[in-house]
């Protein structure tokens, strides 16, 4: 594709990968609001570690990739590729605030025939009906006629260093037949594994938003079934196990259910479908039984203490990991915050240990500290959340006085109380 000039709007965990596989190829800006973040890439360092800096400055070398925090750096560019968050509010509502403000920033600069792709996960039919508004606005364009637009969901997955970026098909799409194709070519020139195209922009947006919902929805039965074995005596994970073994059982398993997508996507879908007048039950029968599991976790926890006759009140419990999943710095919408508030709820001092987080991120957050080492026997209770690999060099003892409550079935099952 000659004369392709590339801008990708944020660069998190989503864009930063984005721009730099585009930036092989074609001329690529990284455009971000954060000068902090801006530096450090430029200087070939991401904190996200979703990127090796060898590779970073490999492509910033070759001067086809550069950042920038200025809206005129990025006003020669003839596609614009949206890629910031969207979570939720305080009520699960959905926050479509970043890429409204995404939106206003390009429509400064757009010009006529250029190309606006959005990655965010949204509700179907946002991207034209929030987006587009917004656009015309501040560009005084006309959609479809001086400028036009695409969705391809991003599937990045956090931490994972075998389907990254170029290895997960993509799902395309445009606001009309001739930039859907434009869109495809774009994203098969350096997707390996392939593209989809989709039939239109609301299949797109659909298409992401269950994905996450319909993992949401088995992960809220595998903790359902979890609550039902622990009440019953039975091992979930042998159950589990032994379900296993027929070909066309699905192997999802319990646990928190956060991050930046399962743990919201389905909110985006819940309040389109309330919007046009039905009420989802299962998605948020779903919804409402995972986010109740820290403080079901929690409660775990302490009755396991009573049990070995331990005084809660000033008790103290340490939490090894607060990122929302293993070998990742990813701390966003992770639900081991609610077991924390729920320990510190009952009176007991919690200390949280995690060598993947940064300790100001997490303080900015979520308001708690992370301590820099460890002294396993000095604590009431250890819960281990995240199964980070460096957890199973620990030496976790199974003491007559210490409750370990092993929430991601990590450690040997002779070596925990409870687990899920």
């Amino acid at each position: 594709m000659q004369n392709t000039k590339i801008a990708i709007i944020g660069l998190g965990y989503v864009g930063l990968p984005l721009a730099v596989e585009f930036g092989k190829k074609y001329e690529t800006i990284g455009f971000d609001v954060a000068q902090w973040r801006v530096d450090e890439l430029q200087n070939g360092y991401d904190r996200t570690l979703e990127i090796a800096d060898d590779d970073l400055t490999n492509v910033i070398t070759n001067h086809t990739l550069s950042f920038s925090t200025n809206l005129d750096d990025i006003k020669v560019c003839n596609f614009y590729i949206v890629s910031v968050p969207t979570p939720v509010d305080e009520h699960k509502r959905p926050n479509l605030m970043p890429v409204i403000k995404a939106s206003e920033s390009i429509g400064k600069v757009l010009k006529k025939d250029d190309i606006v792709i959005y990655e965010s996960t949204v509700y179907p039919g946002a991207t034209e009906e929030v987006c587009v508004p917004v656009l015309e606005k501040f560009s005084g364009l006309t959609f479809n006629k001086d400028f036009f637009c695409g969705y391809s969901p991003e599937r990045i997955n956090p931490g994972d260093k075998e389907h990254t970026v170029t290895k997960i098909k993509k799902v395309t799409s445009g606001s009309t037949p001739d930039v859907a194709q434009k869109v495809d070519s774009l994203y098969k020139s350096i997707i390996t594994a392939g593209t989809h195209l989709a039939p239109s922009i609301k299949v797109a947006e659909a298409a992401k938003v269950i994905e996450n919902s319909q993992r949401d929805i088995n992960i809220a039965f595998m903790n359902e079934l979890a609550i039902i074995f622990n009440k019953l005596s039975i091992d979930t994970n042998a159950v589990l196990k032994a379900a296993g073994t027929k070909w066309n059982f699905l192997k999802f398993r319990p646990g928190l259910v956060g991050g930046h997508c399962i743990g919201v996507d389905p909110y985006y879908l819940t309040y389109k479908a309330q919007e046009v007048g039905y009420n989802p039950e299962i998605i948020l029968s779903g919804r409402r039984l995972n986010d109740n599991m820290g403080i079901y976790v929690a409660n775990r926890v302490i009755k396991l203490m009573i049990k070995k006759g331990q005084k809660i009140e000033g008790s103290k419990v340490l939490v090894l990991g607060i990122t929302f999943k293993e070998n990742c710095p990813d701390i966003r919408n992770s639900r081991v915050i609610d077991v924390i508030r729920e320990l510190q709820d009952f009176g007991t001092y919690v200390d949280i240990y995690d060598p993947w987080a940064e300790k100001e991120d997490v303080q900015r957050e979520y308001g708690v500290d992370l301590i820099d080492s460890l002294n396993m026997e000095s604590y009431d209770a250890i819960v281990l959340a995240v199964s980070h690999d460096a957890f199973r060099k620990l030496e976790i003892h199974k003491s007559e006085h210490q409750v370990v409550f092993d929430i991601k079935s990590f450690l040997d099952v002779e070596l925990s109380d409870g687990r899920l």
